[in-house]
């Protein structure tokens, strides 16, 4: 599984690919979004980038612990169903 941590935006949405990348040519498919803390519209770019590799690679990307943010992003634009999506357990 991969992990993406911290901030997710338009600052650093080039590194953040590029990581994502790089952990799907190592065979990941599973990425762990819980950690992030700040993240803005420029995740759904970056997650776009990431499915297309996957698919490219034949892998089935999957994405857990995914903020209720990012979710309410996805779906003002009408992308929930573009993912495989995981949200958090609420207790």
């Amino acid at each position: 599984m991969y992990t993406v941590t911290g901030e997710l935006s338009h600052g650093n949405a080039n590194a953040v690919v590029a990581a994502g990348l790089s952990a799907l040519a190592e065979g990941q498919s599973e990425f762990d979004l819980s950690a992030l803390t700040k993240i803005d519209s420029s995740a759904v770019a970056v997650m776009i980038a990431w499915q297309r590799q996957a698919i490219q690679q034949g892998l089935k990307l999957h994405f857990t612990g995914v903020p209720a943010s990012l979710l309410s992003i996805l779906a003002l634009y009408g992308l929930n169903e573009q993912f495989q999506l995981h949200t958090p357990e609420r207790h």
